[in-house]
């Protein structure tokens, strides 16, 4: 079937009310695509604290052959298990992880005396020559128990979980954030304040 002989994408009204499981998961990824890394491949600008008029995104998303009722937006920012949203009156944001320039505005602060990072056995000889850089994202990911590093991990494979001394970290003038949904954030970590296990 030729472009031009397609059938048009359905109108956000004629979507479920109640948004599925594997809807929810599409919605969500959509919305990191482009509120984290590529909105300007449906025509959206980013504020700088990474914000976006809801309406805008909305009709943008249309637009691109992605359309979406405010219902499932609420829906995924409220059901989203890493809360990796935000919306704040007429507006939404992604919490972390951008790779598109954003000031979150997030306020210096004083982490737990040990953090935790989720990687995959392939990563672990240069992560002990290096440590743990933040890549093509602004900062370093840290997660505040075992138990979510082991699941951030394990999106990569066989999970590997690192110790991070981040007390020791902070005594030495290291900063730190934490996002919205819990997650820790840094510069860097070196690897003298990594523990490797076995």
């Amino acid at each position: 079937m030729s472009r031009a002989s397609q059938p048009p994408p359905p109108t956000a009204e004629a979507l479920p009310k109640t948004p599925d499981e594997r809807r929810t998961v599409k919605v969500s990824k959509y919305l990191s695509r482009h509120l984290r890394h590529s909105p300007e491949r449906i025509g959206i600008t980013l504020d700088a604290g990474g914000w976006v008029p809801i309406d805008v995104l909305m009709r943008a998303a249309a637009e691109h052959g992605f359309p979406l009722t405010r219902s499932e937006l609420d829906h995924v920012v409220a059901v989203n298990d890493k809360r990796r949203f935000t919306i704040d009156g007429p507006r939404i944001r992604a919490n972390q992880g951008h790779t598109v320039k954003v000031d979150l505005g997030l306020p210096p602060a004083e982490p737990p005396a040990y953090l935790y990072h989720g990687t995959v056995a392939a990563h672990l000889a240069a992560i002990r020559g290096e440590g743990l850089r933040p890549m093509n994202r602004h900062h370093v990911h840290l997660s505040p128990d075992r138990e979510t590093a082991t699941r951030v991990g394990a999106r990569r494979g066989r999970p590997v979980v690192l110790s991070v001394d981040s007390g020791a970290m902070h005594r030495a003038g290291h900063v730190f954030f934490v996002s919205a949904n819990g997650v820790w954030l840094t510069d860097t970590v070196p690897p003298d304040y990594l523990r490797f296990p076995g």
